[in-house]
């Protein structure tokens, strides 16, 4: 009688290949007899102006009118009160009254021979901050060319139409419970 270890071992004997063998592997020869790979440049441009960094596609997105007036200059208070009530781009801001805030602020101060909208078109990137200044950065470049489009651009982001809606929506399904005032509800 065979034990179980003993057919084990006879199964493993007649289960056995004969080894092969196999050429050895150069791999130093095998890369040194490949061709190094060949590189097209496009332009024939110099190495030194290859590592230079890029200058363009840095434009702002607004765009202001060219100010003929001679000696003018944007004060430093100027820029405090613009920068003193920013706006950051928060749910609960109200985009419009940032607006309303901004025109009173640079009403102000009057320029002689500078348009108003200049003035405001150059300092209302000072008054944003946070979500509010990387909306505005991302903005294409020359994409805003006068306050009107600045506005526009500024409320359809930061007070879209459907928020309108959905106050709108949250007006008019108002109902009062019956076991409530009309001033608690």
């Amino acid at each position: 009688m065979r034990t179980r270890s003993q057919s084990r071992n006879s199964n493993r004997q007649q289960q056995q290949v004969p080894p092969t063998f196999i050429e050895p592997f150069n791999l130093v020869e095998h890369i040194e007899n490949q061709a190094p790979p060949v590189v097209t440049m496009d332009d024939n441009r110099t190495m030194t102006q290859l590592l230079e960094a890029p200058t363009v596609g840095y434009e702002d997105a607004i765009i202001v009118p060219e100010i003929t007036a001679d000696n003018f200059e944007l004060k430093h208070g100027l820029l405090t009160l613009v920068q003193n009530k920013q706006f950051f781009g928060h749910d609960k801001e109200d985009p419009h009254a940032h607006i309303r805030y901004f025109n009173k602020i640079t009403s102000t101060m009057k320029f002689p021979n500078v348009p108003s909208t200049s003035v405001k078109l150059m300092l209302f990137p000072f008054s944003l901050e946070g979500a509010a200044r990387i909306w505005l950065e991302k903005e294409p470049p020359r994409s805003i060319l006068t306050w009107d489009d600045l506005v526009s651009k500024f409320i359809n982001k930061f007070f879209p139409p459907s928020k309108t809606t959905n106050l709108r929506n949250e007006i008019t399904r108002f109902q009062q419970r019956f076991d409530e005032t009309f001033y608690e509800a």
